[in-house]
């Protein structure tokens, strides 16, 4: 008999490993190409004579289109299949990452990364990917969803960082199209790995317990969740469009300081895996708190101190910060609201995160345009780090968590 349920259950766990891999190699060539737009900033504006801040909008809207399609993709892998979702988004993100390589205007860049990177990005995301793997490993949720969701810390890393030796003898529109090639090749392993499910198989695998939007809406939870991820959002997007630029800015030579990008992917690995981990056993809160206090430390001192050590110390801290939300985002939403419109709640918070992430790094953009120096914008981020930590402790743990 024990033999027979062994066997029984290695299908499945072939298959629920096939998930993990198909989401992390998707979200390791997201994760990489999203930050492109960070290591090739100077370059770009250096070379056509723009403002930081024609390349900060395109940043900004790429968070808000990517932010509602994430929130689109939600809904979708509730009630479709994933399969479908991140194929799309494979296509369209490749044809919109590829499409940077063209740009001669600011619009071009607003277009191809603001919109149609963007709605790919977003549609093959860590959204449609967290449902199928929550569902896929629903006994260790936070560690399985770290693991997944590292691919982006590793795709920060290793993307990056070859981009950045690479930069040395190609030019950033070279780097542009291998990015676009890359999202290509992934498509025939992910319609591989990933099961295909109809509308109704996953609607009758739907739980049936979980509260909806409204539902959620009306608990203090939801808002506090709300304001504590888009301050989050703010952070990330604020330091990995502007950290490279930052670090040039103070005498690093720019191999060394994109590689300070890509080794904020290594530092993130670490956080995101303890974080899941940790999550695991003691919750989400915990991890969350402990990631905006290090973020209020690390803005304090690249404050008062920018020489090429301070600098490396608050990008690799920061690193360690970046990805910890993450994989948490729906273990909170598990917890609090169950499982029942998973991906459309945890859709609607990254929504927020996402649109905030926009508007700090446009607002750094326009900082640095109007005062020539990222000085106000760390006061202003450290100032609503130490407002997160504060809200994180507000946010209370059910007791028994939905399903």
């Amino acid at each position: 008999m024990a033999a027979a349920a062994k066997q029984g259950r290695s299908p499945a766990a072939a298959g629920a490993t096939l998930i993990l891999a198909a989401g992390f190699l998707v979200l390791f060539i997201g994760g990489g190409a999203r930050f492109a737009v960070g290591l090739t900033l100077k370059p770009i504006v250096d070379g056509f004579g723009w403002g930081r801040s024609d390349i900060g909008l395109a940043v900004a809207l790429f968070q808000a289109v990517s932010a509602a399609a994430m929130l689109a993709a939600g809904y979708l892998a509730d009630r479709a299949s994933p399969r479908l979702v991140l194929s799309a988004g494979l296509v369209i993100a490749g044809l919109g990452i590829g499409a940077m390589s063209a740009i001669a205007a600011p619009w071009h860049a607003l277009a191809a990364y603001g919109v149609i990177f963007a709605l790919g990005n977003g549609a093959a995301s860590l959204i449609p990917v967290s449902v199928m793997v929550t569902r896929a490993f629903p006994a260790r949720t936070g560690i399985a969803n770290a693991v997944v969701i590292s691919g982006m810390s590793v795709g920060q890393l290793v993307v990056i960082a070859t981009l950045a030796a690479v930069m040395l003898s190609v030019t950033w529109q070279s780097i542009y199209v291998w990015l676009g090639i890359a999202h290509l090749a992934l498509l025939p392993l992910v319609l591989l790995a990933i099961p295909k499910h109809t509308p109704a198989q996953a609607k009758a695998a739907q739980p049936a317990a979980g509260l909806g939007v409204r539902e959620a809406a009306r608990t203090r939870q939801f808002w506090l969740l709300l304001v504590i991820y888009a301050i989050c959002g703010f952070d990330d997007f604020f330091v990995s469009t502007h950290v490279v630029a930052f670090a040039q800015d103070r005498g690093v030579n720019a191999f060394l300081a994109g590689n300070l990008l890509a080794v904020m992917g290594l530092t993130g690995l670490i956080g995101v895996v303890a974080a899941g981990a940790m999550s695991d056993r003691a919750g989400p809160i915990w991890p969350t708190a402990l990631s905006f206090v290090a973020r209020v430390g690390v803005f304090a001192l690249v404050m008062v101190n920018q020489s090429t050590l301070s600098v490396a110390v608050f990008a690799l801290v920061f690193g360690i910060t970046f990805m910890v939300t993450a994989p948490l985002t729906v273990v909170f939403v598990k917890e609090s609201f169950g499982t029942r419109h998973l991906g459309v709640l945890t859709g609607l918070i990254t929504l927020v995160h996402q649109v905030f992430g926009g508007i700090g790094a446009y607002l750094g953009a326009a900082i640095f345009d109007a005062t020539g120096t990222y000085e106000a914008g760390f006061a202003l981020m450290f100032g609503v780090s130490l407002l997160a930590a504060a809200l994180t402790f507000m946010l209370r743990r059910p007791a028994a968590a939905l399903v």
